[in-house]
C-alpha cells in the first residue's frame, strides 16, 4: 500500500500531523501499537488533569466552610476517582477514532519499524508483520518515564507516572522524586488524598525551570499545605525487600532515611527511538534526539520527526505545531519555523503555574536592562472571592525597547491566562499597549495589566 504520509505514533504530534496533512490533500496512516492519542490522552495530560480535578473538588469539599456552608461526612473514594480519569482518557481515545475517519486518515495498528526506500514493517499482535511505503514517513514515538540506575523502575514500589495514574490501593505515604510538571501534579493529587507525600528534588528549587519566584512561592505554598519538600537532596538507593520502601537520600546536612509505601521516579522522560530502524535507514541521533532541520526534516530525504524524540520542549502542544509545520512545508505553503522562544509552559498542581518566554535570571544573563512588575493575587477582588488568594503574575519588559520577554503566574486557573502573552509576544506588544487594553473587572486576568502597570510604576490596586 502506497501512502503519501506515514505516521508512526498517534500521540498529539502524530494524530494532529495526520489531519493536518489530510486537509492539505495527502494520502494519509498512522501506525500505532498501542491506543489513539497516545500517552498524552491515555496517560498523560488527560487523565492526570481529571485526576487533579478530583483532588481540587475533594479539597473544596473539606473546606467549606471557609465559603460559609456545612458538609457532613465528607470522603473520598479513590478506586472511584482513578476510574473517572480512565473513563475520561478512553472517551478522549475514541474521539481521536472519530476524527481519524472523519478525515479519512488509514490506522494501522502494530508496531511500526521504518526501512530504507520509504518502507515500513508494522508487525501486528499475532505476529503478522506488513510492509507499507509512502513518499514521506513522520516519526513521531514520543516518550516514556526515565529510569535513574540508582532508583529502578519495579512498577509495584517503585513506579513511574503510568502506574501512579492507576494504582488499584491508595498508598499511605509516598515519596516523590523530582520536582518537575509530573512530580508536583502527583504530589498534589496524592496529598490532598490523604497520602504523606515528600518531594526529593536534586536541585535548589522546585520547579527549576520556572522563574525562581515562582519556585519559591510553591514551596511555601506546598509546605503551608503539609507537602514535605527536600531541595538539593538526592536519592541515592532504594530497598524495596520489605513490605515497603526504605530510601536513603543524601542532603548538605547528611544522609536521612525515608520510609514509604511507594516511590515515584519523576525525573524526566526517555524518548521511543530503540528498536524502531534508525540505525537501518542511516538517521543521525544525538543525546537520545533524533536531529531534525528547522521543519522536522532528517538527515535521510523523506525521513521526518517531531515531538519528544526531537530536541526542544517535550510537550504535547509543541509536538502538534511541529507536525503541522513540518506537513505544510511538505505541502509548498509559505510557512515559518516555530518560535520556540514563545512556547508556553504549563504546570496543574495547585497553585497552577505558566510562563512564557525568559525568567528574570536568564534575561539578565542575555544583558537586557529590565522593568519588572509584580501582583500578587491577594490584592485581586475575585482571587479574594474565590478563596484563593496564593500567587502573583509576575512581568519582564525590555527597558530600551518595550519588548515583553517573559510572564511568570502561579495561581488558580492561570494555565488558562498565559495565553494573553503567548500572542502579545508573537504580535511583538508592548506594555503601553497592555495598559492599555481594558481588561474585564473583577478577574484573574486583570492581574497581568496590573502586573505590566507595576513594571511602569502605574500600577493601582498596589
Amino acid at each position: 500500500m502506497n501512502y503519501d504520509i506515514i505516521i508512526l505514533g498517534s500521540g498529539p504530534g502524530g494524530y494532529v500531523t495526520a489531519i493536518r496533512a489530510s486537509q492539505l490533500g495527502f494520502k494519509v496512516a498512522v501506525i500505532e501499537k498501542e491506543n489513539l492519542g497516545g500517552i498524552c490522552l491515555n496517560w498523560g495530560c488527560i487523565p492526570t488533569k481529571a485526576l487533579l480535578k478530583s483532588a481540587q473538588v475533594y479539597n473544596y469539599l473539606k473546606h467549606v466552610e471557609a465559603y460559609g456552608l456545612k458538609a457532613e461526612s465528607v470522603d473520598k473514594d479513590f478506586s472511584a476517582v482513578v476510574k473517572r480519569s480512565r473513563n475520561v482518557a478512553d472517551g478522549m481515545s475514541k474521539g481521536v477514532q472519530f476524527l481519524m475517519k472523519k478525515n479519512k486518515i488509514d490506522v494501522i495498528a502494530g508496531f511500526g519499524k521504518i526501512k530504507p526506500n520509504h518502507k515500513i514493517d508494522v508487525t501486528a499482535t499475532d505476529g503478522t508483520v506488513t510492509e507499507y511505503t509512502a513518499k514521506n514517513i513522520i516519526i513521531a514515538t514520543g516518550a516514556r518515564s526515565k529510569e535513574l540506575p540508582n532508583l529502578p523502575q519495579d512498577g509495584k514500589k517503585v513506579i513511574g507516572y503510568r502506574e501512579a495514574m492507576s494504582l488499584p490501593k491508595q498508598p499511605k505515604k509516598m515519596i516523590v522524586v523530582g520536582s518537575g510538571a509530573i512530580g508536583v501534579e502527583f504530589a498534589y493529587f496524592y496529598h490532598t488524598m490523604g497520602t504523606e507525600v515528600t518531594v526529593v528534588e536534586f536541585l535548589p528549587n522546585m520547579v527549576p525551570v520556572e522563574d525562581v519566584d515562582v519556585s519559591k512561592q510553591l514551596e511555601r505554598s506546598f509546605k503551608k499545605s503539609g507537602i514535605k519538600v527536600m531541595t538539593n537532596a538526592s536519592v541515592e538507593s532504594v530497598d524495596t525487600s520489605g513490605k515497603g520502601v526504605v530510601a536513603k537520600v543524601k542532603t548538605a546536612k547528611g544522609e536521612v532515611v525515608l520510609e514509604a509505601d511507594i516511590v515515584l521516579s519523576a525525573v524526566g522522560i526517555k524518548s521511543n527511538i530503540e528498536n524502531i530502524g534508525l540505525e537501518d535507514v542511516g538517521i543521525a541521533t544525538d543525546r537520545d534526539k533524533i536531529l531534525v532541520n528547522d521543519f522536522y526534516q532528517t538527515n535521510m530525504p523523506g525521513y521526518f520527526a517531531i515531538g519528544d524524540v526531537v530536541p526542544g520542549p517535550a510537550l504535547a502542544h509543541v509536538a502538534s505545531a511541529e507536525g503541522i509545520t513540518c506537513v505544510e512545508k511538505l505541502a509548498g505553503l509559505d510557512t515559518e519555523p516555530v518560535d520556540y522562544g514563545n512556547v508556553p509552559g504549563c504546570t496543574y498542581a495547585s497553585p497552577e503555574i505558566a510562563s512564557v518566554g525568559l525568567t528574570e535570571a536568564k534575561a539578565k544573563e542575555q544583558g537586557y536592562t529590565l522593568k519588572i512588575g509584580k501582583f500578587p493575587f491577594s490584592a485581586s477582588g475575585k482571587a479574594q472571592a474565590a478563596g484563593t488568594p496564593d500567587g502573583f503574575v509576575k512581568v519582564i519588559f525590555d527597558a530600551k525597547y518595550g519588548e515583553w520577554l517573559g510572564c511568570h503566574l502561579i495561581g488558580a486557573g492561570v494555565t488558562d491566562m498565559i495565553a494573553e502573552a503567548v500572542v502579545a509576544r508573537k504580535l511583538e506588544t508592548t506594555g503601553h499597549e497592555i495598559l492599555k487594553s481594558i481588561h474585564p473587572h473583577p478577574t484573574m486576568s486583570e492581574a497581568v495589566m496590573e502586573a505590566v502597570a507595576a513594571a511602569y510604576d502605574e500600577v493601582i490596586h498596589l
